[in-house]
């Protein structure tokens, strides 16, 4: 039997499978609102058989997008189309799953493809937030330094998106604290040179999230998961390392709200050196789960079914986070599922697809 296959609960959400779509930006979005794309973006990768299904990174007010073209929750207007790719994803049998986003001091940048430079305020983008007034790029706008008061609005700010969510049917929320955006950029010890109650020590610097968790669970059911994802390592001497990312986990595994752990790394600071190859990043999701019991989710360069099944088989993680492997084939769990010899998670409508 696969146990890349096997159904999970979390609370009273059941996947069918441990393969999860990993958000994946797509900057094709108008002021937030997705259109036809991401319709289609999800629901191949719903209908490929993945278990879970998450959106990009869904910004909660306009400042929070990393780019123009990035998705977002924060109007009523952007409600419908979630409430469209909730129903789609579930229609096909998987969970849909959000994660809520602010990009910090990473906002007003271009697509990638164009280039990826900050957009200044004078040529259409805006003033991005962060820790502090120092910016991501040497010659990027200086942001904006939160004060305590913006802070508390940023995180009704995610409270109202998840509202929203929830609402428009999602089952999974997953909140993003990685990759050096807002909530990464308060974390690391190289961007939080603050002296007050969101700086200092760890647990200073981990106040935004758990501020944020607290925040998003008023709106998130009791029934219903909540994950999150943080950088494990920033990949620079004096960054965050596995140490230290484990604390921040064993703070979120004591408020009870928090139900899996999204092990990613990097994207905090300019400099830093990633030994990527594949499966770098599952290390970290062993030791998170391993050192603060909560599940957690392998991603970053799971490209092979039986890579993936290794991971779960043998409790290094409890879900395969993949991105770029279903980018290129959004059936992949289906063919991953005839490799290992488990049933294909097709949708009823293509079962005489299935051949004896």
């Amino acid at each position: 039997m696969s146990k890349l296959f096997e159904p999970i609960s979390f609370r009273a959400v059941t996947a069918r499978n441990r393969i999860t779509v990993s958000p994946m930006c797509q900057y094709v979005a108008t002021e937030g609102l997705g259109d036809d794309w991401h319709v289609q973006h999800l629901g191949a990768h719903a209908f490929g058989g993945a278990g879970i299904v998450f959106t990009e990174a869904t910004h909660v007010s306009a400042v929070a997008r990393i780019t123009p073209g990035c998705l977002g929750l924060w109007t009523d207007a952007q409600q419908a189309l979630a409430a469209r790719l909730a129903a789609l994803i579930a229609r096909a049998g998987a969970v849909p799953g959000m994660q809520i986003a602010h990009a910090g001091r990473k906002a007003s940048s271009a697509r990638p493809w164009e280039g990826g430079k900050p957009i200044r305020p004078e040529d259409g983008g805006w003033t991005p937030l962060g820790p502090t007034a120092e910016p991501f790029y040497a010659d990027a706008p200086a942001p904006h330094k939160l004060s305590v008061e913006e802070l508390r609005v940023i995180t009704g700010e995610f409270a109202a998106t998840a509202r929203r969510a929830r609402e428009a049917g999602f089952k999974i929320l997953e909140i993003h604290g990685a990759h050096g955006y807002l909530i990464s950029s308060f974390l690391s010890p190289l961007t939080n040179t603050r002296n007050d109650e969101y700086g200092g020590d760890l647990a200073g610097r981990a106040k935004l999230l758990l501020d944020v968790v607290d925040a998003v669970r008023t709106e998130w059911p009791d029934d219903m998961p909540l994950f999150v994802r943080l950088s494990c390592s920033d990949w620079v001497a004096g960054g965050m390392t596995i140490e230290a990312a484990v604390e921040v986990g064993t703070l979120l595994a004591a408020t009870g709200k928090v139900d899996l752990i999204d092990c990613s790394s990097g994207g905090v600071h300019r400099d830093q050196k990633v030994p990527a190859y594949p499966g770098y990043q599952v290390p970290f999701a062993e030791a998170m789960k391993h050192g603060t019991g909560l599940a957690t989710g392998a991603v970053g360069m799971i490209v092979a079914p039986e890579q993936a099944e290794e991971i779960v088989a043998n409790g290094r993680a409890d879900l395969a986070f993949i991105a770029r492997a279903l980018l290129a084939d959004p059936a992949w769990p289906l063919r991953a599922a005839r490799l290992l010899g488990a049933k294909p998670p097709l949708a009823q409508p293509y079962h005489r697809a299935v051949m004896p």
